[in-house]
């Protein structure tokens, strides 16, 4: 096969007809600015081309299922192998899906538990055991020969076979002592005291009783005596004992010691009966597994916090709850819920200490190798502090990216093309290393790597980079550089390699704000992993919360800190973090949120419309000459009230077609050609475009178009500002990656009045952004402050942190060993913290 991917005239979206070659089986970096047009190249071109072979390979049953994937606009791609995309977007917010079950931990778990567990009696908590009529032989026959004295010393002594056939209830049992002596059985034991059958026994009616049928006694020296014909007379008395006790046999000892050997998994003391242990009693998703009260979700409701009464939101039956591993230490065994309690770090130390037995380890061994395989692989791309049990839908874009990674990982593939959006997303700088490892091994594999990625460190360690560019949307779309790194690094022309030289630099602010008295005091903050803490956030500044992964910074700053303002301010339903007391508010007005969450979940939203811009555009059409005559209103331009929209796909564009068991294929509407409305409404043009014209038109063309229409330029000019100018106005929201939807957020709140007394709350917001793009944010949340604002983010990129008048960094490492302040200070302090591995990054950026 050929060595190289060679792409001729790519023409997908902005992209300018572009031509080059990639190395495969080398790791290959594509960068530049946001809107450039690196997803459209390395997503929409390559990855879309490599899967739309792959199903062409496939027969036509199977393609008739798939239905007809559209070809990228590319005259040819050579050398291209079957593709795997790892994006941000497609985690899952089922709310049944966790860490485990996403990576099949869960899988292996489930079947580690059904074959090596041990289950124990759900009312009294003893341990059960199954065995068969052979094993209770050499059960009984090893515990005796270790024992064995001379003949002298055993004589009178025995072994009593017993069957239970009554365990602590109540009443005479007339019939049945006079049943069991007729078949010819003499001795019987009544609660603890042995009596003959053949002589009259009355028990109290109201008084509970045990009753123990005593079907053999075997002379402690027959042990001694012919082996065979000993065995054999035991085998007979314990399938006679199971058979009348109900599944189990009570074995006397001469040493006076009592054992209870079962056939089934029965508890002997009170007749607790479990089901068979197959791997579907483990699961949440199964009726089989799952608690009854909540069907296996863990709460009382599908979309409520409040845990499930009856499971305490372990989402299984006691049963599942009572089949138990090994300990590390201590002398109680682990269910599969204490199990996927654990963080992974937690569990890959666990799985590798733990004392199974070697029968255990022979039966589930291979369980328990994937098992700590994928545990590892997480460790390996930084999310050691994750517990298995976290719900996917609370990972953030990066986080759900590095689990695909990781299963991808595992699952050892050769030869396939790997396309990855920002993997370093939500990463220190600490655990870059371990994640580089990782994308490096699965090149090595034999795979060719594709990376989309602004970080420096990873940039440096690929093989070969790719600059597109110059600029954003129209402006971008050409190959400013390629060829292998260092090279690149040489390279005038590229805007990258100028700020990795050193040319270009995010510069330090010359001045910073001082601390100030008003401030927002957390105290007593223990939520998660927090250790009790006392933090203050001082008010009209750029504060940065720092720390590695998974050491509490959205615990403090979200879940603590925002929900708690909201429900004072707001009267918020959401329950904050555990926390002693919120002190400051006085000097608030509003908190504002802006995470990576999409503005919409449906193709109806997008930047025009969640910016407030699709209004008065709206209006504007209504407004003209012909409209007018018409009597057309301003809904008649909307598409999402019937009217002027295209009913067919209901102003969609797109139609939906059920696929069953796989992904929904969108198709384009074939009565208006995905136009969106109707041909009456798309007559009405305004300074000669029609509103669907308008909707395809990228931000930077409709400002222009819009220059003298203030309440509509100003929108568009603050999405502009926040580095969004090549989005199309009706760009369909989950399209949208988490950066950009947190950054058309950002737009709206930039183009609202501001009161100077507002916080704003946001979790890393140069998500996919270049070096230079950090620049204009970095302006813009200057300007917030400026007019009397807090900003508050959650950050690990290194030239935000040292432009912030404040940092509180976090940890000193992540889960059980982080939730700690580590430092509190100027980004000067942070980096005299010797013990801060922020600080420890922050001092070469200083220096």
């Amino acid at each position: 096969m050929n060595d190289q991917i060679i792409i001729k005239g790519a023409r997908e979206h902005n992209l300018k007809n572009i031509s080059l070659s990639l190395p495969r089986n080398k790791m290959i970096c594509v960068t530049g600015v946001s809107g450039s047009g690196k997803s459209s190249l390395a997503f929409d071109t390559i990855f879309a081309e490599g899967q739309r072979r792959y199903v062409e390979s496939l027969s036509a049953y199977a393609r008739q299922f798939l239905g007809q994937m559209e070809k990228p606009d590319v005259d040819e791609i050579e050398g291209l192998s079957p593709a795997i995309s790892i994006d941000q977007k497609a985690h899952s917010s089922n709310p049944r899906s966790t860490v485990a079950t996403i990576t099949e931990i869960y899988d292996y778990l489930r079947v580690l538990y059904a074959r090596a567990g041990t289950p124990h009696c759900v009312t009294c908590g003893r341990e059960i055991q199954k065995l068969t009529n052979e094993e209770m032989v050499d059960v009984v026959w090893k515990r005796m020969i270790p024992d064995l004295v001379s003949l002298e010393a055993a004589k009178g002594k025995q072994v009593k076979i017993m069957a239970p056939v009554v365990r602590g209830r109540k009443g005479e049992y007339y019939q049945l002592l006079y049943d069991l002596y007729n078949a010819g059985f003499v001795h019987v034991r009544i609660d603890g005291k042995s009596h003959r059958l053949d002589q009259p026994l009355k028990l109290t009616r109201y008084q509970q009783h045990t009753i123990e049928l005593v079907v053999d006694t075997i002379p402690y020296s027959a042990f001694l005596a012919d082996e065979k014909v000993t065995r054999q007379r035991l085998a007979e008395a314990l399938e006679t004992a199971v058979n009348r006790g109900g599944d189990a046999a009570l074995i006397g000892y001469p040493d006076e010691t009592e054992q209870t050997l079962s056939s089934k998994f029965s508890c002997p003391d009170d007749g607790f009966a479990f089901p068979e242990i197959e791997p579907r009693l483990f699961s949440f998703n199964s009726p089989y597994g799952a608690c009854q009260a909540c069907t296996g979700l863990g709460t009382k409701e599908l979309f409520s916090e409040e845990l499930c009464p009856v499971c305490q939101g372990a989402r299984l039956r006691p049963e599942s709850l009572a089949v138990h591993l090994p300990p590390l230490k201590g002398s109680e065994g682990l269910s599969i819920v204490d199990v996927t309690a654990m963080s992974v770090a937690e569990a890959h130390t666990y799985f590798s200490n733990a004392a199974f037995s070697d029968r255990q380890k022979e039966i589930a061994g291979t369980a328990l190798r994937e098992i700590q395989n994928r545990l590892q692989f997480l460790f390996d791309v930084g999310l050691h502090y994750l517990t298995l049990d976290r719900r996917a839908g609370t990972l953030s874009g990066g986080e759900a990216q590095r689990i695909r990674l990781a299963s991808q990982v595992g699952s050892r593939l050769v030869g396939a093309t790997y396309v990855l959006d920002e993997p370093t997303i939500g990463l220190h700088q600490r655990d870059n290393d371990q994640l580089i490892a990782t994308l490096k091994n699965l090149r090595d594999l034999g795979n060719t790597v594709i990376i989309v990625e602004h970080d420096e460190d990873t940039i440096r360690a690929c093989d070969y980079m790719v600059e597109i560019g110059p600029g954003a949307g129209i402006h971008g779309g050409q190959i400013i550089a390629a060829g292998e790194t260092p090279h690149i690094f040489q390279d005038k022309k590229s805007l990258t390699a100028a700020y990795l030289r050193g040319d270009k630099k995010i510069e330090v602010p010359a001045t910073r704000r001082s601390e100030g008295l008003e401030k927002i005091k957390i105290r007593g903050a223990n939520e998660n992993n927090l250790k009790n803490i006392d933090v203050e956030i001082p008010l009209r500044r750029f504060v940065c919360i720092t720390g590695v992964s998974g050491s509490g910074k959205s615990t403090l700053a979200y879940e603590t800190m925002y929900k708690a303002i909201s429900k004072r301010l707001y009267g918020s339903k959401s329950t904050p973090g555990k926390h002693k007391a919120l002190l400051g508010l006085e000097y608030l007005d509003k908190a504002i949120l802006m995470d990576q969450g999409a503005i919409g979940r449906t193709s109806r939203s997008n930047p025009a419309t969640y910016t407030g811009a699709w209004g008065p555009i709206r209006e504007l059409f209504a407004e003209t000459e012909e409209a007018r005559l018409r009597g057309y209103k301003p809904g008649r331009f909307s598409f999402n009230t019937p009217g002027g929209r295209c009913e067919h796909c209901e102003g969609h564009g797109t139609l939906a077609i059920e696929m069953h068991f796989l992904p929904t294929v969108y198709v384009t509407c074939d009565v208006c050609k995905g136009r969106r409305f109707d041909r009456e409404t798309l007559e009405i043009v305004y300074k000669g475009k029609n509103i669907y014209d308008v909707l395809k038109m990228t931000v930077e063309e409709a400002a222009i178009f819009f220059k003298d229409i203030p309440v509509v330029n100003d929108k568009l000019r603050t999405l502009h500002e926040v580095g969004l100018s090549y989005l199309t106005l009706g760009q369909a929201a989950p399209t949208l990656s988490g950066g950009e939807a947190q950054r058309v957020k950002l737009s709206a709140e930039l183009s609202r009045p501001s009161t100077g007394r507002t916080l704003y709350l946001l979790d890393e917001p140069t998500t996919g952004l270049h070096f230079e793009d950090i620049q204009h944010l970095l302006r813009v949340l200057q300007s917030l402050v400026s007019k009397g604002n807090t900003v508050v983010v959650i950050e690990h990129n290194l030239d935000v942190i040292k432009c912030a008048d404040w940092v509180i960094d976090l940890g000193p490492e992540g889960g059980d060993k982080g939730g700690a302040v580590v430092g509190v200070g100027t980004p000067e302090d942070i980096a005299r913290k010797k013990d801060s591995h922020t600080g420890t990054y922050l001092r070469r950026v200083l220096t």
